[in-house]
């Protein structure tokens, strides 16, 4: 379900021209120490910020018009549930199929094909006149969008060494913050000028622009034309995964499999929750309309998107610094974990600017935690089994939100009271964090040998 600066990483920036000194790290020994390894691997990182940007605004559409579209199609809390679990339970399924999907076709390909059918999808919402309708098109547009995630992993473990993992995934995963502030900002002015329809139309266009810039430039490392002897040298600097095919089954029955998956069943939901009822939440509890929504929620994922590269930057400069890769992932996986707690104090917050600063910081410290998660699975898998792994794990995180989808429909159908559901929040994180350290007590890469009749063959460690 990431050492630049903030504010760089927030303008897509910095995917195109790295630190300094973070060139230099694990660059060829037989490379003079003040040779420049190139830049090509963050324009990659860049694309990827954009998808995930794209992605997010995307889905984010809904939410910001949902109070709106409740009153003009007719729906209910209930309902409203319905149809969030419409798109995760597709958003599941996507998920588990585009993690293989990645794996066998190739990024290139399989990123193109996902992120047509979700643009597609969205703008079917234009069409919709019922919840029905909105659900249908939800199950579509769950069904592409549990592509970004995969490929951009495979994408970041094909081209960056481990060091630098966290930060380049710390980098595109802050594009999830900045789709849910550009959908804020562009959607209730397109909506209010043009009518609702169009919000979902002009938005589901992004992705074909993205497709024409992905197709024209990505290429795999080894294959890239523009890129230097040095910095390919650089991406290849970890040793080499063993050349063997691995079967999907084979992956089960690792501790490091389900450790990652845990954590994304425990803690992925409580971001579907940000994305899908803090917007109403804030419209109830504090009197904002389609006009006054915007500063709000943009502030929390401004807030957010400092979280998602500082969790990356800080676990990468532990390691850097000499912490062992266990120590560095999971202390800054601890100190994300502790910042979402005060969240359980939100409801009870008069002020509206008051209950936005412990929304924000809860969400920048899941999109910290985000990133060190994601880059788990390519610490503990080769590069051949990332998308599998990330897309399994995606599907446990789903099949969270579909849980907490219904469970937040059912609690403000019938209680009208957010309490239960930000306590949840606050606990979920330590609580996924432990299971991860029972199962993974030091993070090491599982051992899949190869085996002639399946094509791998599971060693359980």
């Amino acid at each position: 379900m990431p050492a630049p600066t903030e504010s760089a990483a927030v303008n897509g920036i910095v995917a195109a021209a790295p630190p300094p000194e973070t060139a230099e790290v694990g660059a060829d020994a037989t490379a003079p120490r003040n040779t420049r390894l190139g830049n090509c691997r963050w324009v990659i990182c860049a694309l990827l910020f954009f998808a995930t940007t794209i992605n997010y605004v995307d889905r984010q559409v809904l939410s910001i018009l949902e109070k709106d579209l409740r009153s003009s199609i007719g729906w209910n809390q209930l309902e409203y549930g319905h149809i969030v679990l419409a798109f995760q339970a597709a958003y599941a399924i996507g998920l588990l199929m585009a993690g293989r999907l990645m794996d066998k076709l190739g990024t290139k390909i399989g990123y193109t094909l996902a992120i047509v059918l979700w643009s597609v999808a969205a703008m079917c919402h234009a069409f919709a006149r019922s919840a029905l309708g909105f659900a249908m098109a939800r199950l579509a547009l769950g069904l592409g969008e549990g592509g970004n995630f995969p490929a951009a992993i495979k994408t970041t473990a094909e081209w960056f060494p481990k060091k630098e993992r966290a930060l380049a995934t710390g980098i595109f995963n802050a594009g999830t913050n900045i789709g849910a502030i550009v959908a804020p900002l562009t959607v209730p002015w397109i909506a209010l000028t043009y009518g609702w329809q169009w919000a979902f139309i002009m938005t589901g266009l992004f992705g074909f622009i993205w497709v024409g810039f992905w197709l024209s430039f990505y290429r795999r490392p080894e294959q890239h034309p523009r890129i230097s002897k040095e910095e390919l040298a650089h991406i290849q600097s970890d040793p080499a995964d063993p050349p063997v095919k691995i079967a999907w089954l084979s992956l089960m029955p690792h501790r490091q499999t389900w450790a990652f998956a845990l954590g994304k069943f425990l803690t992925d939901p409580i971001w579907w929750f940000y994305l899908f009822w803090i917007p109403s939440f804030l419209r109830d509890k504090h009197g904002l309309d389609l006009s006054t929504i915007g500063p709000p929620v943009i502030a929390i994922y401004l807030i957010a998107d400092i979280g998602s590269v500082g969790g990356g930057w800080l676990s990468s400069t532990l390691i850097r610094r000499g912490w062992s890769l266990n120590s560095g992932r999971k202390t800054a996986m601890l100190i994300c974990a502790l910042c979402v707690v005060p969240i359980v104090a939100t409801p009870m917050v008069s002020g509206l600017w008051g209950a936005v600063a412990l929304i924000g910081l809860a969400a920048a410290a899941h999109q910290g935690w985000s990133a060190n998660l994601f880059t788990l699975a390519s610490d503990m898998f080769p590069r051949a089994a990332v998308g599998s792994v990330v897309g399994f794990g995606g599907m446990a995180g789903a099949v969270g939100g579909m849980l907490i989808a219904e469970v937040t429909g059912r609690v403000l159908q019938f209680t009208g009271s957010y309490k239960p559901i930000f306590l949840i929040a606050g606990s979920a994180y330590l609580a996924a964090l432990l299971l991860i350290h029972l199962l993974v007590p030091t993070v090491d890469e599982a051992k899949i040998r190869s085996d002639r009749k399946s094509g791998s063959r599971p060693f359980c460690d």
